[in-house]
Parts: C-alpha cells; structure tokens; sequence
C-alpha cells in the first residue's frame, strides 16, 4: 500500500499577504469543570496570524489543545497553559492567543425563613488573552435583583398618610381601629413600583492571587458579594412566610440604580483576586417604557 503525505494547505504563501487580529473557533461545546460540577460550555479559540505570508493557521491544533480542559477544575493556570499550547502548535505564524469560555454556573439558594432551596443559574464569561504584554483574563457576570424606588415609595406613603387623615377625621383614634385600618385595602391604598433589575459586570483577575484558585471559588464568591451588597436577590423556591421577608427587605432597601451602582462600586472594590472593573446596573423600570441604567468602573 503506497503511503500518501497529505498536503498541508495551510503553509501554502498567501495571495493577497497581510496580517491578521484572530483566527480561530467561535462555538465550541466542551465540558467543563467547575468545582465539582460538570458544566458545558460554548468556547472561543483563536490565535493571531502574525505572518503575513502564511496563508492560514492550524485550527484542528487549537482544538485539541482545549483538551486538558476536562480533566480537572477549571483554574487560570490551565487556561494560561492551553493559551501557551495555542502558541506553540502555531510554528512561530503567531504571537496572540486568545480563549473564551462562556456557560452558567448553577447555585442552589436556601430560602429567606423556610427549609425550602432552589436552583438558579448564573450566566458567566471567561475572557483571557496572552500576548508579549503577558496573561491577561476578565470575568464577565450577570446577576439578577429586585430594587423597588425610592421615589416610588415617598409617593405611595403620602397617599396612604392623606388616606389616614381623611378617614379618622371623625373617628376616634384608638389602637384596635388603627391597627384594623392599617390591615385592610385602605392601609394600603398605593403601593411602590419595584422591578426586575440586573448588574452586568467585568472583573479583571489577579493572576498573582488567583492563579491556581479554581474559578468555580471566584466566580461563586463575586456573585455573593454582589449579592450581599444589593441585599435583595431573586429568589427560588418560597412560603408565604420567605414572601412577606422579601418584601420587608424591598421596603427597607429603597434604591435608584444610581444607590446600587455606588454599593457595588465600593464592593468590588475590596474584592480580592479583582484588580479592576466596569459594571453596568440596569432598573428594568415597571413604570416606564424604559429602563434606568448607571454605570461605574475602576482601574479599566
């Protein structure tokens, strides 16, 4: 059997020469590992083309570079190290490698008052580059709230307080027909807008601090940060019991989204592994059409 060299199209000399950015694979499913759950994600992979000659790089060597990736928990040395395997199956035709990994990280909640506990799901990103400049990697996360505004609430008590005086104009106030007043459909003649509202933020790593510190750790501990500082997260699996406390910790955290973008601000801040941000909060208003957006970074 004659044995055939198959050409390598790729190291033929282009015909029109120049360089290019990125060169790669956008899609890619892979399993990964996140702690110790199996997450599948959607990975980009490229390279830059550095040799303007080169008619292509060698995008099967980038594929199976990703390999070592499902064998242990995620970390940025093992991306760090496949980014180095970027470069080195390119020959010398690149000096920029690049990776992304997106997917969503899912963490179970426990109730505000009641045993019960659900899931909910994350979305992440993992963005990281290593050029001549050095290793460089940024976390994208979004997060979901609930804010209830302030200006809102201000409105709805002087309703409520105008509603009071009119009906005890001729009434005697005692406490058994205040405290019955306050239980009926009249106590609560107006009430505040609240709405669904989001953070969406990129945080860049330290790889000093983080290198070898499973991302599943990073990324689970930015979201509780972020929310502890809001104070109001989205909730799963409630009682009566869990709905009532969330509402009474809507009513005592009032904020415009100029309140929660200064919280996270100062936050993320203190964030250890976090070396700089930008963050974009969003107040998807019940009220409006349109929504009411702030932003912030620091050290971008």
């Amino acid at each position: 059997m004659t044995v055939l060299t198959l050409p390598d199209v790729a190291r033929q000399t282009a015909r029109s020469p120049a360089a290019l950015t990125w060169v790669g694979m956008e899609g890619i499913a892979l399993p990964i590992r996140l702690g110790s759950r199996s997450v599948t994600a959607k990975l980009n992979a490229g390279v830059s083309l550095d040799d303007a000659d080169a008619r292509g790089i060698h995008m099967s060597r980038l594929y199976l570079a990703l390999a070592p990736l499902e064998e242990a928990p995620l970390t940025l040395q093992a991306v760090k190290d496949v980014l180095n395997a970027f470069l080195t199956s390119q020959d010398g035709l690149s000096q920029h490698a690049y990776l992304s990994v997106e997917g969503e990280l899912p963490l179970k909640r426990q109730a505000l008052i009641s045993p019960l506990a659900g899931w909910k799901s994350y979305p992440f990103t993992l963005r990281c580059q290593l050029t001549p400049a050095g290793f460089q990697a940024e976390l994208d996360l979004t997060v979901g709230y609930s804010s209830t505004c302030p200006c809102s609430a201000a409105l709805a008590r002087q309703l409520i307080q105008q509603a009071f005086e009119e009906d005890f104009a001729e009434i005697p106030l005692t406490k058994s027909a205040v405290s019955a007043w306050l239980g009926s459909e009249e106590g609560i003649l107006a009430t505040p807008h609240s709405q669904r509202s989001s953070v969406e933020c990129s945080l860049r790593l330290s790889e000093s601090e983080n290198g070898e510190w499973p991302l599943a750790d990073s990324i689970e501990n930015s979201i509780d940060r972020i929310e502890r500082a809001l104070g109001t997260a989205l909730q799963t699996a409630v009682k009566r019991i869990d709905e009532q406390a969330f509402a009474l910790a809507n009513g005592q955290n009032l904020m415009f989204c100029e309140d929660a973008a200064r919280r996270l601000d100062k936050a993320l801040r203190q964030a250890p592994g976090v070396s700089g941000f930008q963050l974009k909060v969003v107040h998807a208003e019940s009220l409006h059409a349109h929504d009411a957006v702030a932003r912030s970074e620091w050290n971008w």
